[in-house]
């Protein structure tokens, strides 16, 4: 079940082109639960000639044969089991268990109350081959550990070893259902040896079904971590434009100067003077960043900037131009394409919001582009007046 769970989450993983984002982790005391579960047990003992582990958990069977007894012929019952734990990332976790049982009179009219303390380690497959989703419906966790186990009746103490497939259900952002398939292994002479009909050297096991639910103590979830390459790119894209509207500024002073100083004078014989009036939007363009393999923009800081570009279109009846940009290190030239053109469509929409007809945008999709250095630069969509 380990097995074929691992390939198709990787298959998913596989089959998701955006990144898994990382997470900043959280303070000690966020990420706990608590457990707890209704358990149905089956039990059976290593060991015993006959019995083997594919069939005597779900059978009558004799525990007492190599004796002449006829010892188990119901060696199942209901439990209980209660857990707290700690997340110390969305995949890897801590749990501290308890589970307990009686068993009735099953081992030569003796009965079999025992307590069982296990210390296990989750390891949640989905967050760690899938990347981590607090949205995520269905987690499914293998876990593996050691403890102490004491039986009342028989007045035995004995370790325990313990691994199983937890699957936990989203009902809330507090609580999980469970769904726990358990198997434990104790010690010898757990269940009293021969004062119960048992020949030393067997061991006794338990496969258990858990049904219960997880409720999640404080903070449950976990913070992105800032993505520093968007920042440094918003930052030198808000610089980059300055500059370039410092540059255009200049060119145009330098231009008006020259065309004062080269323009008649009133009075010079034989000059008719005509005045013309020339309107001319001069504005650079603006950049827009996003995230790896993401079409939603970064930070809705950017906007501002195209709110102001928006405006001068609309007062000029001027049209604008929008082109997508990936960079080409990730991600194959098909998906970089399809993605520049979502990273322009959802621009353009901004612009359409700010009041733009959307007939007087001109949609660019520049596909994979390494133009711009760092790379991550490359990962937005410019905004012009044509």
């Amino acid at each position: 079940m380990l097995a074929v769970a691992s390939l198709s989450l990787n298959a998913m993983a596989q089959e998701d082109p955006t990144e898994k984002y990382s997470v900043s982790t959280n303070s000690f005391w966020s990420n706990w639960f608590i457990q707890g579960n209704v358990t149905w047990n089956a039990f059976y003992l290593g060991g015993a000639p006959g019995n083997k582990f594919g069939n005597t958990p779900f059978y009558k069977f004799p525990l007492g044969t190599e004796v002449g007894k006829d010892v188990a012929h119901h060696p199942t019952a209901l439990g209980f089991s209660v857990a707290i734990g700690k997340w110390f990332t969305p995949g890897i976790g801590l749990r501290t268990k308890f589970n307990g049982i009686w068993l009735g009179k099953a081992f030569n009219d003796k009965s079999q109350t025992y307590l069982a303390a296990n210390e296990q380690v989750l390891f949640n497959l989905h967050n760690l081959l899938g990347g981590y989703d607090e949205n995520r419906i269905w987690n499914f966790i293998p876990y593996a550990g050691l403890g102490a186990a004491r039986n009342f009746d028989a007045k035995a103490n004995s370790f325990v070893a313990s691994a199983g497939l937890l699957n936990t259900f989203k009902i809330s952002q507090k609580f999980f259902l469970n769904l726990d398939i358990a198997y434990y292994s104790y010690g010898q002479h757990f269940v009293g040896g021969n004062a119960a009909g048992l020949r030393p050297g067997h061991r006794f096991n338990d496969l258990a079904l858990e049904v219960g639910v997880t409720y999640n103590l404080g903070k449950g979830t976990w913070n992105k971590t800032p993505d520093v390459d968007a920042i440094k790119a918003l930052s030198q894209g808000q610089i980059d434009a300055l500059n370039a509207q410092l540059t255009d500024a200049q060119a145009e002073n330098a231009r008006l100067k020259d065309m004062l100083a080269n323009q008649p004078k009133a009075g010079d014989p034989g000059t008719a003077i005509a005045t013309k009036t020339v309107t001319k939007v001069v504005a650079a363009p603006v950049s827009v960043f996003f995230n790896l393999g993401q079409s939603k923009v970064a930070s809705k800081k950017d906007l501002q900037n195209v709110s102001e570009l928006a405006k001068v279109a609309k007062d000029n009846n001027s049209k604008i131009v929008v082109t997508g940009y990936a960079d080409s290190k990730t991600g194959s030239a098909n998906f970089n394409q399809k993605l520049s053109e979502k990273r322009a469509n959802t621009v353009a929409d901004e612009l359409v919001k700010m009041g733009i007809d959307r007939n007087n945008i001109e949609i660019v999709a520049a596909g994979g582009v390494n133009t711009l250095s760092p790379i991550t630069y490359n990962r937005r969509a410019t905004v012009e007046i044509k």
